[in-house]
């Protein structure tokens, strides 16, 4: 009860901020001070962290200053440690340069890196996926986006001020997506570019620094994947479900110690990476073992997703951007009609979007995986062709160089 009302107190409070966010825009901003965040300010993640990271360390060449603003200390001090230029958002100099960086890149809400000191800033959101699910503005579902009476518009008036607000830019990857965009952000100004999260997930090109789980967690695939047995290779299959009530049914008829003898039987790491919001943390990290694996649910899933050689998803957009690795794909929708009518619609038709084998249960995602991971000349993946098509579609621009085309749009965004 206390927590509940502390949060009500912070949440309308926020509104005492309004006269600090009017006065912002009297601050004279500088045009090479370009300003990142991620998820509300917690993470080191997604699009902002892979552009920061190219911008940083291609800086002088570029003429611009990036700085990473986070609310969390732990990535501040990574950042510093590693030479990097990073403010918690509430230090003097974390409220200086939100007032006067003249750009803000994040990926959700400006309040990733400041909302309340970001008045005459150009925002532009990078965004974390492309959709399969419906988005934003195009999602019945959402509560705030679409209240169902008087008193659920009361509500929402603090977020509709600030969370709401709109970006001045969205970007995505194809002009096929483009109607999607506009139509889930209110807006006629999308960007095309391509992610810069995808350069890292396909080329060396940006030097990737890392939190301590994530470092850790990435040692500990390594490491398995480098040991052979019985002359074998070692594979991951790394699983990222979507977010939705329904996610609990994943335990159906699911049996820890079935699974570990089968995993162990094949050489085989299961890493689970499930989304920030999940409730099921502790459930899934009750079912680890020696080959099943719980990446920490903050973790940027980039630094491991090129090192898996199967993933399973269901409805979230990390299988897009696995296309471009040409690897095999299981969609384990297990609940499929229940998300459809309870969570989200989609764009696109399911079965015509996914290229990959649909599983409904346990013993059919065991099976899926045994043939995805014997996958070879005798074997052959029947999904390659669907994949390309798919890829296609959604990918516009030469991912070996989507932070320079980022860049480039932005640059275009700053000139109009």
């Amino acid at each position: 009860m206390i927590i509940k009302i502390t949060d009500r107190l912070h949440y309308w409070g926020q509104l005492l901020l309004l006269p600090v966010y009017w006065l912002s825009f009297l601050v004279p901003r500088d045009k090479k001070i370009w300003l990142f965040g991620s998820t509300f300010g917690r993470r080191f993640a997604d699009n902002p962290r892979y552009l920061y990271l190219y911008v940083s360390q291609h800086r002088d060449e570029l003429g611009i200053r990036p700085i990473w603003i986070s609310h969390n200390e732990d990535v501040v001090k990574m950042l510093n440690a590693e030479g990097y230029e990073a403010y918690m958002y509430h230090s003097l100099k974390g409220i200086w340069f939100a007032l006067r960086g003249k750009l803000y890149l994040y990926d959700n809400y400006s309040k990733d890196i400041n909302f309340w000191q970001s008045g005459g800033a150009l925002k532009i959101n990078l965004w974390h996926g492309i959709p399969l699910k419906k988005i934003q503005h195009d999602n019945v579902f959402d509560k705030f986006r679409h209240p169902k009476n008087f008193w659920g518009k009361i509500k929402n008036f603090p977020r509709n001020i600030s969370d709401e607000k709109p970006s001045h830019y969205v970007l995505t990857t194809s002009e096929n997506l483009r109607y999607i965009f506009s139509s889930a952000f209110k807006t006629e100004n999308i960007l095309i570019a391509g992610y810069p999260r995808n350069q890292v997930l396909i080329s060396d090109d940006i030097k990737n620094i890392y939190l301590d789980e994530e470092n850790r967690d990435r040692k500990k695939i390594i490491s398995f994947l480098k040991k052979k047995i019985n002359g074998g290779n070692k594979k991951m299959i790394f699983y990222m479900p979507t977010f939705r009530e329904s996610e609990t049914l994943f335990f159906q008829n699911f049996d820890r110690d079935d699974f570990q003898k089968f995993l162990e039987e094949n050489n085989l790491l299961f890493c689970i990476k499930l989304h920030p919001k999940s409730k099921l943390n502790e459930e899934f990290r009750n079912i680890q073992s020696e080959n099943i694996m719980v990446i920490n649910k903050d973790a940027d899933p980039y630094v491991f997703l090129k090192m898996a050689d199967v993933l399973i998803t269901d409805y979230s957009s990390i299988y897009f951007d696995y296309l471009l690795l040409d690897r095999p794909i299981i969609f384990f929708a297990y609940d499929l009609e229940e998300y459809l009518n309870d969570s989200r619609e989609m764009y696109f038709d399911y079965d015509e979007f996914t290229p990959g084998e649909k599983v409904n249960d346990y013993h059919e995602l065991k099976k899926s995986i045994l043939r995805c991971v014997n996958l070879d000349n005798e074997n052959r993946d029947e999904y390659s062709d669907f994949r390309k098509k798919i890829r296609e579609k959604v990918f516009e621009y030469d991912n070996l160089k989507t932070c320079l085309a980022s860049i480039e749009m932005i640059s275009y965004a700053k000139k109009n």
